[in-house]
């Protein structure tokens, strides 16, 4: 049975076609952004996570219209013209790339031709496209697929009259009693000096002893 081709299909206009050759392998990566934070006592900064990147999709394509005695240009076109801007959407299309399970949203970032056969002519007959894909991210969409109020993540509390610390770790972290480690980050001696209107930056949880309320280094 043969090996099914991988694919491409245009969002916009619904168009797909299929790869000349599929790829010998593909590179997915992943990173995230993570800021550190020094905070007075402690060996060691805090880590705090500030946004993940795109994934991205890397991958060789090649091309040969060696034995059709046609320039390979003609058929590359069907995927460098992914570069080009929409006249209606004003970018670039988001593509779906499909392949087996794969199965990745995205838009054409960037494409490396090198021109590897020639007619006598000078015509180009064979190449490798290099192309990098990078995710493409709808707003609207992941806003309702994820729900991301949780006390994992940094946050900045604006101090209310007559609030107390353990009065905030129980609003934010739904325990009183980690209002250590909201002390330590923003540098308080005594947690009843509050002062109404005083920024406070309340670190995640998974920074925090949820048993002694103590900042993990």
């Amino acid at each position: 049975m043969p090996l099914a081709k991988a694919k491409i299909l245009v969002e916009a206009t619904g168009e797909q076609f299929e790869v000349m050759f599929n790829p010998e392998e593909y590179t997915i990566n992943k990173d995230n952004n993570f800021a550190s934070q020094n905070v007075p006592g402690l060996s060691g900064p805090l880590l705090q996570f500030v946004h993940g990147n795109l994934r991205t999709l890397e991958m060789e394509l090649l091309f040969d219209t060696y034995e059709k005695h046609t320039d390979v240009r003609d058929e590359a076109r069907k995927v460098l013209d992914l570069l080009n801007i929409n006249r209606d959407l004003h970018a670039p299309p988001v593509v779906r790339v499909s392949w087996g399970s794969l199965d990745f949203r995205c838009v054409l970032a960037r494409a490396n031709q090198k021109f590897i056969l020639f007619f006598p002519d000078g015509r180009p007959a064979r190449v490798r496209i290099n192309v990098t894909f990078n995710e493409f991210i709808d707003a609207d969409r992941e806003a309702k697929e994820i729900n991301r109020q949780t006390a994992d993540f940094v946050k900045l509390h604006i101090v209310k009259q007559g609030e107390t610390l353990s009065g905030i770790a129980a609003s934010l972290y739904d325990n009183p009693l980690l209002w250590r480690p909201i002390a330590v980050v923003n540098g308080i001696e005594d947690p009843r000096e509050l002062i109404t209107g005083q920024s406070l930056m309340v670190p995640p949880l998974p920074f925090i002893d949820p048993e002694s309320g103590e900042v993990l280094e």
